[in-house]
């Protein structure tokens, strides 16, 4: 989960397990959060893993890390799918640590998963952050390509905590020289803000960036071209168990997935699950077919 999160899916504790004729015993338990990108990157590897022989089975939690580490120190999972940042800094009580840098965040993020036995395997190209949005007409009108091209005159749009959070409001300002706060119209992040983007009523809008309306929408990421952004990547995280019961081939695996995956790729996953309602498990099955798993 990166800080701001996806619309929530509606879910709730339970257990589903799929095995596979060639079931090698070796159970992997995955973690589902409670938003829809982490039932669609469950589904993603743990479909892979199932054709592999590992015997797989979905925990949705109802929740998000609070829960997730519980169920992992009482064994309840011992596989899930997490963002580089944000999870460093959970872990280490929001001690700053966390950069735009994925190479600096994860030898970081390794050393707190180790003191709960725990690992990090290779962080994937998907990207999961705070975006900053505009429609394409705006792009083009306004000669937006970079957020280093924002003006104090743009009206902002985005979560509540905006003008407090230091990836927002404040980052902007301390990092592009531009201060946003006196247009800026407070919303969800989600569909509120993206209806105030399309109807015109705001001109950026801080959404996520694989949020599948971008895509839907056609809309324009500005890119951070002065690392305002932390690395978020999506990062698998399994027990040190689940490490050396399931070996080179468990690692192999999920660190393939990893390197095809990237944060197009997911954007569209996401589209397919929550615009046309698409089951997860069908989602993942063609989205492996179709890269050679």
């Amino acid at each position: 989960m990166p800080l701001v999160l996806l619309v929530s899916a509606c879910s709730s504790d339970n257990d589903n397990s799929k095995g596979s004729d060639d079931d090698n015993d070796i159970a992997v338990k995955i973690g589902i959060q409670n938003f829809n990108e982490s039932k669609v990157l469950a589904h993603l590897y743990g479909e892979a893993l199932d054709r592999n022989g590992f015997e797989v089975s979905y925990k949705e939690l109802g929740g998000f890390r609070d829960i997730l580490y519980g169920a992992f120190e009482k064994g309840d999972v011992n596989f899930t799918l997490e963002y580089a940042s944000s999870t460093l800094e959970f872990l280490n009580e929001q001690a700053g640590q966390a950069s735009p840098d994925i190479d600096t965040v994860m030898p970081l993020l390794r050393e707190q998963l180790k003191a709960k036995n725990l690992t990090a395997l290779d962080p994937s190209k998907a990207v999961d952050s705070n975006a900053f949005v505009v429609t394409a007409e705006t792009a083009k009108a306004k000669n937006l390509k970079s957020m280093s091209d924002l003006t104090p005159d743009l009206r902002l749009g985005g979560f509540a905590d905006c003008p407090t959070n230091p990836f927002c409001i404040p980052g902007i300002q301390t990092t592009y020289g531009v201060d946003l706060s006196k247009n800026f119209s407070p919303g969800d992040g989600g569909d509120l803000t993206k209806q105030a983007l399309k109807g015109g009523a705001i001109d950026v809008a801080v959404l996520t960036t694989t949020d599948p309306d971008i895509i839907t929408n056609n809309w324009v990421i500005l890119t951070d071209d002065k690392g305002l952004i932390n690395a978020d990547n999506i990062v698998p995280v399994a027990s040190d168990k689940l490490i050396t019961d399931g070996g080179s081939t468990f690692e192999k695996l999920v660190n393939s997935i990893s390197a095809k995956l990237d944060t197009k790729a997911l954007t569209e996953l996401n589209r397919q699950f929550v615009v046309d309602k698409e089951d997860a498990e069908d989602i993942a099955e063609k989205w492996l077919d179709d890269n050679g798993f």
